[in-house]
């Protein structure tokens, strides 16, 4: 059995994750990436900090409607997410933070649906048995996860009904690539002592009583893994390209918004992730910085690289200089809608420009992040709970994350 035959294994018998292969190649590595505590502390400052930039943002974009049509381009069915949560977007999110020559630089802030916990807690666990001196970056990430869905779960649901512990996750139970972050999920719930449904959004409804019914149970803490403008309208990004399926759940949506407003159930992430997961809000942070506060100012400036909405580009500069610069789409995934110039063939970066549909897209200044000897960077998703950093999830790639990248054990080398 090779060396990594036996990782695998061991991933396994952690029965969260079944899947240590992608198309035939493996997707984890056991080399794990070692912090200093000054670089874990810089790497969760920066997420803390890039959460607090992204809830000033959302809190200026809900009083303002003309800033956020021009900015978000919200659907009519988005625009009730969001004014329905009354500005809350936050849970769970993941910063992806990058090591530059000029110092840490963020690429997005999922959080909407944020993946990683799963492969980012077993490689801890394996990682901390290979070497008991290291610390892993990732231990205190299922309490904490624990922690926040029963204080938000506490401060919206009417206690009085007197409802036993029921939890939902609702995922998109036609695909198979997050199964792993369901079992994760389940099993932090059923350790504190919540019984378990799962399901997808075509199996809510709303009872007689105004509580969620899935299954015949009545959950009163909604764990939302389906993308938030998957409830909504669906758009092609692309001029003259239509969606299938392109109405939006309203059924479902109506169900889990009324069942919340009456304190029947809370949602997890927030329906106001709509605006903070739409990259635009990256374009608004930079095109109207003055209407931040000091310190978010000076975060956007250290860690968000210069940003714009794709309409406000010149074309010709886009043409002239595609080396200095990324497109993407408004709710592109990672890997996906995101165009780098200088990875990018002259004839596709003139179809990108001229079929994106206005609304859809910014461009942000692409910047190099550090390499090691053989060409490798490090991405680290840093985990962000309620606000407060607690996690890292390291990918090792050749300068692009997708879904071929390598993840790895993230350990701090504590000083003595």
């Amino acid at each position: 059995m090779s060396t990594f035959d036996d990782f695998a294994k061991r991933i396994v018998d952690l029965r969260l994750i079944n899947d240590p292969w992608f198309d035939g190649a493996p997707r984890f590595a056991q080399a794990p990436a070692i912090l200093t505590p000054a670089d874990e502390r810089a790497l969760l400052d920066a997420g803390e900090d890039l959460a607090a930039v992204f809830d000033e943002a959302v809190a200026l974009l809900i009083d303002d409607d003309d800033q956020r049509r021009a900015f978000l381009s919200l659907t009519p069915t988005q625009e009730l997410m969001l004014q329905a949560s009354g500005g809350l977007w936050h849970g769970v999110a993941r910063a992806d933070v990058f090591v530059t020559e000029d110092g840490l630089q963020v690429t997005e802030l999922n959080s909407d649906t944020p993946t990683g916990e799963p492969e980012a807690i077993v490689l801890g666990r394996l990682g901390a048995e290979d070497a008991p001196s290291l610390r892993d970056a990732t231990a205190t990430l299922p309490s904490r996860l624990a922690g926040l869905w029963r204080r938000l779960h506490d401060g919206v649901v009417d206690n009085a009904a007197g409802q036993p512990k029921v939890a939902a996750i609702i995922y998109p139970t036609e695909f198979t690539e997050d199964l792993s972050l369901v079992r994760l999920y389940r099993q932090i719930l059923e350790e504190s002592g919540w019984r378990v449904v799962l399901g997808s959004p075509f199996n809510i409804a709303l009872d007689d009583d105004g509580f969620i019914d899935l299954f015949g149970e009545r959950p009163t803490l909604i764990l939302r893994h389906y993308k938030s403008d998957w409830f909504s309208e669906r758009e092609s990004v692309w001029l003259g390209e239509k969606m299938a399926d392109a109405a939006p759940l309203t059924g479902p949506l109506q169900a889990l918004l009324t069942a919340q407003s009456n304190g029947r159930c809370v949602v997890v992430n927030p329906f106001g992730a709509i605006a903070a997961q739409n990259k635009r809000v990256m374009a608004f942070c930079w095109e109207r910085i003055h209407r931040f506060s000091v310190s978010a100012q000076q975060a956007i400036q250290r860690l968000i690289p210069y940003t714009a909405r794709l309409e406000t580009m010149h074309e010709m500069q886009l043409r002239a200089d595609k080396n200095r610069w990324v497109i993407k789409s408004n709710y592109g995934a990672e890997g996906d809608e995101v165009i780098i110039g200088r990875r990018t063939d002259e004839s596709t970066w003139e179809e990108t420009i001229t079929k994106a549909r206005p609304g859809a897209f910014i461009v942000q200044r692409y910047f190099q992040p550090k390499a090691d000897e053989h060409g490798i960077v490090q991405n680290h998703g840093v985990f962000v709970v309620g606000g407060e950093a607690c996690g890292i999830y390291t990918r090792r790639d050749s300068g692009f994350t997708d879904a071929s990248a390598l993840s790895v054990p993230t350990m701090v080398r504590d000083e003595a």
